[in-house]
C-alpha cells in the first residue's frame, strides 16, 4: 500500500512511451493504461482513508535530498478525478480521432499530460511541483493545437506564452524562498515561514504564476480560444483538470504553506478577482454564439466560485464550520471537473453528428441526439448548482459560510451567478428541445455518448447524493 503514489506516475508513463514505440497499438495501450490507473487510485483512496496520509520516497533518499510523493484527503480525492474523467475521455477519444496519424500524436502527449497531472498532486516539495507543472503546461499546449486549424494553432501558442510566463513567475518565487530558508520541502516551509521580505514577495510571485495558469479573471484572456479550438477529449481534460491543477497550488499554497502570511486584505483580493470570474465570465457564456464557446467561458466562471472560499475560510476559526466550508470548496471542484468533462465530451459529439456547434442552429438536437442533449441537462444542473448535485452543496456551504462570517456581498454573488448560469443552459436546452423534424427511429445510446452521460450523471447525482465521505477524507492531511 505504501508504494501505491509510485504507481500512478509510473503507469501512465509506461504507457506513453507504449504509445509512441508502438503507434499501431496506442489506443489499446491507452484504455489498459487507464483502468490500471484508475485501479491504483481507488487502492490509494482505501489506503488513505484507512491509514491516514501515506509517503513514498524515491529511490529511498529521505525528504530534502531525494524525491518525496505524498498523498493526503485532497490530493488523493483530486487524484481519483483525474483517473475517472481521463479514463471516460480515453474511451470516448478512441472513436474521435479515426486516423493513424492522429493517434500517433495524440495517445503519448496524452498520457504524458496525465502523468503531470498525477506527479503534480503528489509532489511535496517546491521545485519538483515546477518541474511537474512546467510539463503539464507543454503537454497541454501540444494537445491544443491537434486541433491542426489555424485558429487552433494561434491560441495554442498564446497558451504556450502566458504558460511560461507563469513558469517563470513561479519559479522567481521558489528561487526566493530556497535562498531564505534553504529548503523547499512543503511541510517544512508550513512550520518555518514568516512574514517579511522573503515571504511576501515570494508569494506574490508564485500566486501571479498560477493565477495566469488557472485563467482567474483578468487574467482568463487565453482560456476560451485555447479550450473552444481543442478536440473535444482535450477540451474536456484542460477544463477539468488542468486549470483545477493550478488552483490546488494556489489552495495548498495559501492555506498550508503560507498560512503564517496570509492577510485578511490578500484574501479579500482573490475573493474580488473570484467575483469578477463568476459575473463576467457567466456573462460572456450568456452572450456566446458556440456551445464550446460557452462551455469556456462558464469555465472562468466556475473556477470564480472556488476563489470565493478564500476571505471565508481565512475569517471562520478552526473548528467545525471552518471545515465544513473547505468540504463544500473540495465538493464544488470535484463537481465542476465531472460536469465540464461530460458537457465538452456531449458537445464534441454534437460537432462530429451536426458539423457545427453554433447554438442557434440546435433545434431538433434532443429528438436527434436525446442520450447527448440528456448529458448537457445533468451537466447543467451541476453547474447552475441545483439539488441533488455536488454543486448544490458546495454552494450551500459557500452561502452559510458568508452568512457565518457577516460577509453578504459573496452570498450576492453566488446567487447572482447561478441565475445567469441557470440563462445560459436554458438558452441552450431551449434550442436543442427547438421543432426540427426527424424520421422517426429508436431511442439508442451510441458507444461515444457513454463517456459524457456518465461524468455528467456523477456530478449531477452521485457526489451529490453520495458525498459525506469527501468531508471525512478531507481532514485527513500530511
Amino acid at each position: 500500500m505504501a508504494d501505491t503514489p509510485i504507481w500512478l506516475v509510473a503507469l501512465p508513463l509506461a504507457g506513453a512511451l507504449a504509445a509512441l514505440l508502438l503507434p499501431r497499438l496506442a489506443t489499446a495501450a491507452a484504455i489498459v493504461t487507464g483502468l490500471l490507473t484508475t485501479v491504483a487510485a481507488g487502492v490509494l483512496l482505501f489506503g488513505v482513508a484507512t491509514q491516514g496520509a501515506l509517503h513514498y520516497e524515491i529511490g529511498g533518499w529521505t525528504a530534502g535530498l531525494g524525491i518525496m510523493l505524498r498523498a493526503d484527503g485532497l490530493s488523493t480525492l483530486l487524484l481519483l478525478m483525474t483517473a475517472l474523467v481521463v479514463l471516460a475521455a480515453s474511451i470516448y477519444a478512441s472513436t474521435y480521432f479515426r486516423k493513424t496519424y492522429e493517434r500517433a500524436r495524440f495517445w503519448p502527449l496524452w498520457l504524458l499530460l496525465w502523468t503531470s497531472l498525477n506527479a503534480l498532486l503528489l509532489s511535496g516539495d517546491l521545485f519538483n511541483i515546477y518541474v511537474t507543472l512546467e510539463l503539464l503546461g507543454l503537454s497541454a499546449v501540444a494537445l491544443a493545437s491537434l486541433g491542426g486549424k489555424r485558429a487552433a494553432v494561434e491560441a495554442a501558442l498564446r497558451y504556450l506564452l502566458v504558460g511560461l510566463l507563469g513558469s517563470m513567475l513561479f519559479l522567481a518565487g521558489v528561487g526566493l524562498i530556497y535562498a531564505g530558508y534553504g529548503t523547499l520541502d512543503l511541510t517544512v516551509l508550513a512550520r518555518v515561514l514568516e512574514p517579511g521580505p522573503v515571504a511576501w514577495p515570494a508569494l506574490a510571485l508564485m500566486s501571479s504564476g498560477l493565477l495566469l495558469k488557472t485563467a482567474l479573471f483578468p487574467l482568463h484572456f487565453w482560456l476560451p480560444p485555447a479550450h473552444a479550438s481543442a478536440p473535444a477529449p482535450v477540451s474536456a481534460v484542460l477544463s477539468a483538470l488542468v486549470v483545477k491543477a493550478a488552483f490546488y497550488l494556489v489552495l495548498r499554497l495559501w492555506l498550508d504553506v503560507f498560512a503564517n502570511v496570509i492577510t485578511p486584505a490578500s484574501a479579500n483580493l482573490l475573493g474580488l478577482l473570484g467575483a469578477g470570474a463568476v459575473l463576467w465570465g457567466s456573462w460572456q457564456a450568456l452572450r456566446a454564439e458556440r456551445l464550446k464557446l460557452l462551455a469556456a467561458y462558464s469555465t472562468v466562471a466556475q473556477l470564480g466560485y472556488l476563489f470565493l472560499f478564500f476571505p471565508l475560510l481565512l475569517a471562520l476559526p478552526a473548528g467545525p464550520d471552518r471545515d465544513l466550508a473547505a468540504g463544500g470548496l473540495a465538493m464544488l471542484a470535484l463537481t465542476h471537473g465531472f460536469a465540464k468533462a461530460g458537457l465538452f465530451l456531449a458537445i464534441g459529439i454534437i460537432q462530429q453528428r451536426c458539423g457545427h456547434d453554433t447554438i442557434r442552429e440546435l433545434d431538433g438536437t434532443a429528438q436527434h441526439l436525446p442520450a447527448t442533449t440528456f448529458a448537457i441537462a445533468l451537466a447543467g444542473v451541476a453547474l447552475v448548482g441545483l439539488p441533488p448535485s455536488g454543486a448544490f452543496l458546495g454552494k450551500w456551504q459557500l452561502l452559510a459560510g458568508a452568512v457565518d462570517t457577516g460577509q453578504w456581498w459573496w452570498l450576492v454573488v453566488t446567487v447572482a451567478g447561478s441565475l445567469l448560469a441557470a440563462a445560459y443552459i436554458f438558452r441552450v436546452l431551449g434550442h436543442a428541445f427547438g421543432h426540427r423534424p426527424y424520421p422517426n427511429q429508436p431511442v439508442t445510446v451510441a458507444r461515444e455518448e457513454w463517456p459524457a452521460l456518465l461524468l455528467s450523471a456523477m456530478a449531477a447525482l452521485v457526489l451529490g447524493l453520495a458525498g459525506a465521505p469527501v468531508w471525512g477524507l478531507l481532514e485527513i492531511s500530511t
